[in-house]
């Protein structure tokens, strides 16, 4: 009994290892937070309400503020600067002020868009993963289908923040793989465990058939064939690729943040 109890705990602490901590937490039953600031006026009353809700509540599960915000930019800041000072002048964070948080910027005036993640949300949606989320949602936001854009870009941030960083969230098949590998790693070392405690020692190894006196190398031999070289000229890449990126940095008040810019 005392064997079994051991390999469940091992068992256990190799999942911790393969899997990572739960990412989900329970959403706390404090009265909602406004995550929306429609300053363009871009949505309706029934839009922003249950775009908030759907914000608050999927927010809460992965412990970061999901927002949204919106501007004319009648003083024409760039939409990075805009996005880090809303950060520092407002503080939001899902967990204390200026904490877990992700936020969408559209500036309505130069037709920009910025995503930025800070503290939990930098690890989990770096670069790259804002910039495969801005691709999801600019369609969206370039027909004016915003209410959809913003639903989207909420649900794809709660979903992104499932994956451990460094996975694909979008390589379905490599996930699936990657669960069973771990699966399989897990069963094997549980199986061999089982086996070790059931049973004697192997006592048999290479020696215990072999005669010492007849065994050894008959003949052995070296011939060199050819050396074959290949030269392949590696081109560069210059190009900075379809208006995006814009990467992170840190604002004002000294918040690190991952970012994507683009256009819509």
């Amino acid at each position: 009994m005392k064997k079994h109890h051991t390999i469940f705990i091992l068992l256990f602490f190799i999942v911790m290892m393969l899997v990572g901590p739960v990412n989900t937490v329970m959403a706390e039953s404090a009265e909602s937070k406004i995550l929306i600031f429609d300053e363009a006026e871009l949505l309706s009353q029934e839009e922003y309400d249950t775009l908030n809700k759907l914000a608050n509540e999927l927010g809460g599960e992965r412990a970061t503020d999901i927002i949204i915000l919106t501007t004319a930019n009648s003083d024409n800041i760039d939409v990075v600067k805009m996005t880090e000072n809303f950060y520092d002048d407002y503080g939001p964070g899902y967990d204390k002020p200026h904490g877990n948080a992700v936020i969408l910027t559209m500036d309505m005036r130069n037709r920009d868009i910025y995503l930025a993640g800070f503290y939990k949300a930098e690890q989990y949606l770096d670069n790259k993963r804002l910039d495969k989320i801005r691709n999801k949602i600019t369609p969206y936001l370039s027909d004016g289908a915003y209410a959809d854009g913003f639903e989207k870009y909420i649900a794809t941030v709660h979903r992104y923040m499932s994956f451990k960083p460094g996975v694909n969230p979008d390589n379905i098949l490599f996930n699936i793989w990657f669960q069973l590998g771990a699966a399989a790693v897990i069963g094997a070392i549980v199986v061999s465990i089982m086996a070790y405690n059931s049973g004697g020692r192997v006592t048999v190894n290479r020696t215990t058939y072999e005669d010492a006196g007849t065994s050894g190398i008959l003949d052995r031999k070296d011939q060199y064939i050819r050396t074959t070289v290949i030269k392949t000229k590696i081109e560069k890449n210059n190009s900075s690729g379809g208006g995006g990126g814009g990467g992170g940095g840190f604002t004002g008040g000294g918040h690190s943040h991952s970012g994507s810019r683009g256009k819509f």
